[in-house]
């Protein structure tokens, strides 16, 4: 009776030198953001984290001070 091989077709050497010829090629046409584009960018990313939070810590509130008040 043989053993079953195992099937590893996710880790294939031409699989992988074909998804990194593919990041290379991404990265080529990449650029570095300008100043104002990156400021731009970190603010947006800001807010929304900020937003998350305020949300998230309503929620908390709301989970924490309503049972005490009922």
């Amino acid at each position: 009776m043989a053993a079953a091989e195992p099937k590893f077709e996710g880790l294939k050497v031409e699989n992988w030198s074909k998804k990194l010829k593919e990041y290379i090629r991404i990265l080529k046409l990449a650029r570095r953001p300008k100043r104002d584009e990156f400021f731009k960018i970190s603010k947006i990313a800001g807010a929304a984290m900020a937003l998350i939070g305020m949300i998230g810590f309503t929620i908390y509130l709301l989970l924490t001070v309503l049972p005490k008040v009922f």
